[in-house]
Parts: structure tokens; C-alpha cells; sequence
């Protein structure tokens, strides 16, 4: 990956769009599927929702691709406040585009100071499987994350309490069994598991998930082959029950611009919180599950839950997982033999 040092200051405003995207493919998704795509134009560059990496079982919607997406364009807004190269993001309401966001660098947009502050938090932010410690979070907490995700129309709900917890880890494991019960997602979750050695740059190699070298080479086959619904579901629920604490974040609609915003209001989360030293990962189980998600809306009072994360100070580090690089995931406008003429929305 590029230093901050080949940052091309000199260079043209498309140049400067181009590098910033190797901190935009730093953000985490869905089974580290990375589904974005990065077209460039003339001198701006549109964010794309790569739907050819989608998960049509546990995501059929694409919402979880578009909220990847959504973190991606996050990364991508503090890598140009620290850079000081102000942007202009025009975003897309139509539901059915790939489409998402075009993004251009316009000198009357300002200055972001504030997003420059979460720049060195981008490559140590990982997802942290590991149990955290007891208490680590505080009420103060998350109230200052809950008013970040506000900031981008996005409601957080923190849960420490041992009831609410108790329920939320129920659902969890719920959906585990309901999940993986089911041959189409064990067969699709199988083709994202890695051995601890590959040389994929992309999916879960053995060691984001706590296995050995021996357990990473047969988790594969055991998952795709197994219901391992109970154990999971197990293992899930002792997580959740003992995080301290479980955040909802949720939106008053539904559709491809609410998925955005939510990314970037998680990705904000997520580098604010490792800046103050806090892991998180996820437990999106239950928002994947119709049933599920609607009993999940229910119980926390939530009109759309989007993502279901815990969050705490980590027992022991994790290890980041392997991204494609930006030349992969960034093309031109004229080499993309399906992409319509660039016209705006």
C-alpha cells in the first residue's frame, strides 16, 4: 500500500481521487467480500456497488453490500481531510442504481478538521472476534458514539445491562440456528472461509476467527458439509452475553440512501472507537433474518435496525485481513464496456 509520502499533491484532482481510494478499501465488509468499485471520469470518480460480490443468501437485498459501500465512502471523506483535499459527494436516491455516490474534489466545499482526526485510526481499525473485557464501556461512552451516528441521521442504541443484553444475545443465537440450518448459506458462507496461509485478498482467512492452522484448512468443507447451528449459536450467545455492550444502529426508512449513510456512520464509530482504544465486531445475525429483524425493531423500539455490533476493550489483538489493492477495485469510465456515459443523476 502506498505511504502518505505518495500522496501526488501536484498532481491532478483525478490522480488525487485515485489515491485516496487505497484508504477507502481499508473499511470492513460483509464476509470481507470488499463490493465496491471505484469508476473514474474526466477529473471525479463514482463509488459502484459491486453486486457481483453480493451474497445473495444471507444479504439478498444487497443492504449489507450497500452499507460496505457506505463505510468505504467514509474512509475515503477522512483520507481527504487529512490530505486537505476538499470534496463535493453527490448521492444517489435511486434504489435500483449501482451507482451510489459521485465524488469530485471542489474547492468551496471546506475543510473537514474533525474527519482529519480519524485519519490514523484507518489502518489499525480491525474486527476484533476475541472476548473484551468486563465494564469497558461506559454510559458516557455511548452517548458520545450514539451523537456521532446522529450526526449522519443514523440512531444508536447501547445496550450494557445483563437483561438487555440477555435478550439481544437470544436473537443472536436464534438466527445462528436458523442460518445455518439452512445448505444454500452454509455453502455460500463456506466460499468466503480461507485457510491461514492463502493468498486471497479478500474473505475470512482461519485466523479472524480464532482457528489454528489445522482448523483453517477443514472449517471450510465442516461448514459447507455440517449443521453447526447449535454450537455457533452457543458460542454466540456467550459473546453477546458477556460484551459490555451491544449497539443497534437503525434508520427511519429503508432504502439505498439510508444503507449509505448507515455505513458511514459505523465507519465513523468504528475509527472513533479505536482512536479510543475499543474493538468491536459484529453480530448481524438477527438483522439478516426477516422474522428476526422485525422482533429485533420490536424489542429495542427501532423502526429499521441496520447493524448489530458489540463493542469493548479488546482481551487480546487481532490480526487484519487482507484487502484487493486500489488498482483492483478502480477503473476507467471508458475501459468499462457496461458503464453508461457519465451523466450525473
Amino acid at each position: 500500500m502506498p505511504t502518505e509520502a505518495d500522496f501526488p499533491a501536484n498532481g491532478s484532482d483525478l490522480e488525487k481521487l485515485r489515491f485516496l481510494v487505497n484508504y477507502a478499501v481499508l473499511a470492513p465488509s460483509s464476509h470481507n467480500s470488499q463490493p465496491w468499485l471505484f469508476i473514474t471520469h474526466d477529473n471525479r470518480i463514482s463509488l459502484h456497488a459491486d453486486r457481483t460480490r453480493g451474497l445473495p443468501v444471507a444479504d439478498p437485498h444487497d443492504r449489507e453490500l450497500v452499507i460496505s459501500c457506505g463505510s468505504a465512502l467514509f474512509n475515503l471523506r477522512v483520507a481527504a481531510a487529512h490530505f486537505g483535499v476538499p470534496l463535493s459527494i453527490e448521492r444517489n436516491p435511486d434504489d435500483h442504481e449501482d451507482r451510489l455516490v459521485n465524488i469530485a474534489i471542489d474547492p468551496k466545499a471546506g475543510s473537514h478538521d474533525t474527519l482529519a482526526a480519524l485519519f490514523e485510526a484507518i489502518p489499525r481499525r480491525v474486527t476484533n472476534r476475541f472476548p473484551y473485557q468486563p465494564g469497558s464501556v461506559s454510559a458516557a461512552d455511548l452517548h458520545a458514539f450514539a451523537e456521532l451516528c446522529a450526526s449522519h441521521a443514523v440512531s444508536l442504541r447501547g445496550y450494557s445491562d445483563d437483561a438487555s443484553r440477555h435478550a439481544i444475545a437470544e436473537r443472536v443465537a436464534e438466527a445462528d440456528k436458523q442460518q445455518l440450518a439452512s445448505d444454500a448459506f452454509r455453502r455460500e458462507l463456506a466460499g468466503w472461509l480461507h485457510h491461514n496461509r492463502t493468498g486471497s485478498l479478500d474473505g475470512m482467512p482461519g485466523y479472524a476467527l480464532g482457528f489454528g492452522d489445522l482448523m483453517s484448512l477443514v472449517a471450510p468443507l465442516v461448514v459447507r458439509t455440517f449443521d453447526i447451528g447449535e454450537g455457533v449459536a452457543a458460542r454466540d450467545r456467550d459473546l453477546a452475553e458477556h460484551s459490555p455492550a451491544l449497539c443497534v444502529l437503525s434508520t427511519s426508512a429503508d432504502h439505498h440512501d439510508d444503507w449509505i449513510r448507515t455505513g458511514e456512520a459505523l465507519q465513523h464509530l468504528l475509527l472513533e472507537a479505536t482512536r479510543r482504544g475499543f474493538a468491536a465486531s459484529f453480530l448481524n445475525q438477527p438483522v439478516e433474518v426477516d422474522r428476526l429483524r422485525l422482533d429485533l425493531a420490536q424489542h429495542v423500539g427501532a423502526r429499521f435496525p441496520q447493524v448489530l455490533l458489540r463493542l469493548g476493550k479488546p482481551t487480546r489483538e487481532a490480526k487484519a485481513t487482507a484487502r484487493r489493492p486500489a488498482d483492483a477495485v478502480t477503473i476507467d469510465a471508458g475501459l468499462h464496456e457496461n458503464y453508461r456515459a457519465f451523466q450525473g443523476f
